[in-house]
Order: structure tokens, then sequence, then C-alpha cells
């Protein structure tokens, strides 16, 4: 079958061991220096394992593979080759031998922007403004799919960090939807997940999906979930992806 899976480019893999960790499901290893995939069929093609390449050696490509089987990850040997102390001191000889690594931006610092109080008068002194949500609870994880505030509702899927860094938040992308908050990386919930939006587009009937993103690789993983439950629903809706910068800018 053809799919989404993820794809080594061994030219620029150090081997320092970074991706084995983060892959949850086991399908990496590190064979002769270099991140192997060791079987296609525990790689579930959303990409978590990107954000954790210090090289950017980790993409994702649609080929022909052996389809995901959520079954083969959990009779999988339970241990992973590398610990994780000993992916981090690869990593760091990697860094001490000459590699000029390149950090993922979710890795990144960056320089510390004014505050509110900062640039407007005391906080005391202005009106907060009003908040578009509308339920309770807002984690994708907790959320019924089958809940009566989704039917026929226009949902917004958004990553965590995004209404942190947009600071029009409420009225530019919640307005008039309902809510679904998740991390890609961190919830390690894939298929879940992606069964949980199919109920919502097949039997709660939501009208719309759009998904808020950051720019770093591991949150391409929220839009990967949310297009393997609009390929799985019958019923066809409208999935809007964007993206945000560090800063908040929408990214065209």
């Amino acid at each position: 079958m053809k799919r989404t899976i993820i794809k080594i480019d061994r030219e620029r893999c150090n081997g320092c061991g970074m991706c084995v960790t983060g892959c949850h499901e086991g399908a990496l290893q590190i064979i002769d220096g270099k991140a192997v995939m060791v079987n296609e069929s525990y790689c579930d093609g959303l990409g978590a394992c990107i954000g954790d390449c210090p090289l950017g050696a980790i993409t994702l490509e649609e080929r022909e593979a052996e389809p995901y089987s959520e079954e083969a990850v959990k009779l999988r040997p339970a241990e992973a080759p590398d610990s994780e102390e000993t992916a981090k001191m690869r990593l760091i000889e990697a860094s001490e031998s000459g590699c000029a690594c390149m950090v993922c931006p979710s890795a990144e610092t960056s320089e510390k922007r004014p505050s509110l109080s900062e640039l407007k008068p005391p906080f005391s002194e202005l009106k907060p403004p009003l908040s578009e949500l509308k339920q309770f609870p807002l984690q994708l994880r907790l959320l019924n799919p089958l809940a009566d505030f989704l039917k026929g509702a226009d949902m917004l899927l958004a990553a965590d960090c995004t209404a942190f860094v947009s600071g029009d938040f409420h009225p530019r992308f919640l307005k008039g939807k309902m809510l679904a908050i998740a991390c890609p990386k961190l919830d390690n919930r894939s298929p879940e997940y992606a069964d949980k939006l199919t109920a919502m587009i097949d039997v709660a009937k939501i009208n719309s999906l759009m998904v808020l993103i950051m720019e770093v690789p591991c949150c391409n993983g929220l839009a990967h979930i949310a297009q393997m439950a609009c390929r799985q629903a019958t019923r066809k809706i409208p999935l809007t992806v964007v993206r945000l910068s560090t800063k908040g800018e929408v990214l065209l």
C-alpha cells in the first residue's frame, strides 16, 4: 500500500540516536553508526521523531510501504537497543567531534519579546478580552467525540503551544468553533486521536476542521492525524491547516 512514512538521509545522519528514543513505536535503531528503520509496520508515519533529529536527517515521504500495525508494535521486544542516556552520550560525542548540528526550532531559545505590561498601561487598567471558549474539557484525549456540543460544529484542533504564541488566538482562530488541543510529540496517542476525529466527522457530523500548528517539524504530526481521520471518515468535510511561527505569525 502507498502511505506516508519517514525517510532517513544517511548522508546527514551522524548516528546520535536521539531519534531512537523519540520513536515510541520502536521503528528505529542505530546500525553501523546510522539510524535505520528496522520494521515499516512499526512506523505510524506521523513523524514525531523528526523534531528529535538535530541534523534534519528525517523527513516524511509518500511511498509503497507495509501498513502500520499497532498490534505489531505491542508485540515488539520491550527493550530498545539504546537507552536515553546512551543516546545523549552519542549526541555529545558527535558534537565534540566537530559536527555542526542544525538545531530543531522546538529546541532553540529565542530573544525575549516585550510583555503586555511593557507595551500598554498596567494590566489592572485594561479590560480583559472576552473568551471565545464554549466548552470543557479541551484536551483531545479527554473529549467525548459524541458530546452534544460537537454536533454540527466547526472544529478547531490546536497544538498546545499555539494559544500562547498567538496574541489573537480567541478572536482569530477560536471564535465560532469548538476546541480540541493536543501535542503529537508528547501525547503519543496518534491512532486513538485519529479515531476520535473520525467519529466527530461521521457521527457528530462536524461541519469543518481547522488544524492550528507550530512551525516546528514535530508539530506536523497533528496535521497528519487530522488528514488520517479525514481519509478514514465516510463524510467529507473541509480541512484547513494553519501554521504559526514561534513568534505567532501566520506562515503562508
